[in-house]
Formats: structure tokens, C-alpha cells, sequence
């Protein structure tokens, strides 16, 4: 079982930090329709990859996501050593003509952030809960978990969960989430804090 007075500790040391990030999220949400594309294709990117290489890959190709077609879009991954250029470069091509127009429209009007979340997954290309999850809350959504192996692996080590197996389909991801939810509320570490607390106590930077 992790030590809960441990992680307080590190909270107490990363919170300022943490807060900080989570600030600057919802400032996306007010940005114009183009850079919420790019936080949805970050977000694309980053599936069964890291945060690192999305950044590095969204440094590569930031220009082409909205001007580029999907062959400029899949030369500028291949350039940064992207592991998935051809798929990935597939999957922004068709959110760019099916989910990008209408994209800034439809996070403005959210009244429910859990059925924002269940559209988004029916209709974006390369979009499960997780990654869903994880655009909502770079763009300033809060009390959604981003379920990926750093995450599911501390809700092990603290019991939350008992194996560190990702969600096979929604029934299974939100259990899970409302397993850390209640987790949250039990050691006093606000949700969206709990979640980059954990990420960045594996990986030891905040990042998004």
C-alpha cells in the first residue's frame, strides 16, 4: 500500500506548481477554433506514445494540422521520428474535415461535461476516454480522470484499484474514475490535482 502521508508531502512541495498548470488549461478554452484543434490532435498524438513525443511531433507538424493535407501532415511526423505517422496523420486529416468546424461551438456550449465527453468519443478519430479525457482537461474541464499506465499503476499501488489493466469500454473506465474520485475526496487532494500529482510523481515533470 503507498504511503498517503508521503504523497500529502510531495503535494504540499508540487501543489503550487500543479495549480499553476491548471490555470493555464483554461485559458485553451477561449483560445480560438484552430488552437483547440491542435490541444484535440495533441491529444491524438499523444495515445500509446508520451507526452514528450506529442510535444515533439506537435512542434514538428503544428502548421500543417490546420493548412496541410494528410500526406503534408504524415511528412511532418515521419521528420520528427513519430512512431505512428501514417495513422495519426489519417486520424487529424478526418477530425480536420468531420470534428474541427463546430469544435469551439460545442465545447462554449458544454452543459454537461460528461456528454461532451461520451461525443467526443463517438466521434473523434482516435479518441477513447482516455484521450477524450485528457483533451477536456488541457482545454480547462475538471473532475475527469486521464486513465493512463501512470495513473492506473499508483491507484494499485494505493489500492484503488487491484490490477493495472486499462478500461476496456466506458462502464469500466468510469468505475474506475469513480474509484479515484472518491480516493480524491478521502486523502483531501482535489481531483485534478490528484491526477497530474500521480503522473508527475512517476515521471517527475508537470507537464500536459
Amino acid at each position: 500500500m503507498g504511503n498517503i502521508t508521503k504523497l500529502k508531502e510531495y503535494h504540499a512541495r508540487a501543489g503550487p506548481e500543479i495549480r499553476a498548470r491548471l490555470k493555464e488549461f483554461e485559458k485553451i478554452k477561449d483560445c480560438n477554433g484552430d488552437d483547440i484543434f491542435k490541444e484535440l490532435c495533441f491529444c491524438v498524438l499523444t495515445a500509446n506514445t508520451s507526452a514528450e513525443m506529442g510535444l515533439k511531433a506537435m512542434s514538428a507538424a503544428a502548421g500543417e494540422m490546420v493548412e496541410g493535407n494528410e500526406a503534408k501532415i504524415c511528412e511532418a511526423l515521419k521528420s520528427c521520428g513519430y512512431r505512428y505517422p501514417n495513422k495519426r496523420a489519417q486520424y487529424i486529416a478526418y477530425n480536420k474535415e468531420k470534428v474541427k468546424r463546430g469544435l469551439k461551438e460545442k465545447v462554449g456550449s458544454c452543459q454537461d461535461v460528461q456528454e461532451l465527453r461520451d461525443h467526443l468519443v463517438e466521434n473523434v478519430k482516435g479518441f477513447g476516454y482516455k484521450e477524450a479525457s485528457h483533451f477536456l482537461r488541457n482545454i480547462g474541464f475538471r473532475g475527469l480522470a486521464i486513465l493512463d499506465k501512470h495513473i492506473l499503476s499508483s491507484l494499485v499501488e494505493f489500492g484503488v484499484i487491484k490490477e493495472n489493466k486499462p478500461p476496456k469500454n466506458k462502464k469500466e473506465y468510469l468505475e474506475t474514475e469513480n474509484k479515484m474520485k472518491k480516493f480524491s475526496k478521502d486523502i483531501g487532494i482535489e481531483m485534478d490535482e490528484l491526477d497530474l500529482l500521480l503522473w508527475s510523481r512517476k515521471t517527475g515533470k508537470i507537464l500536459k
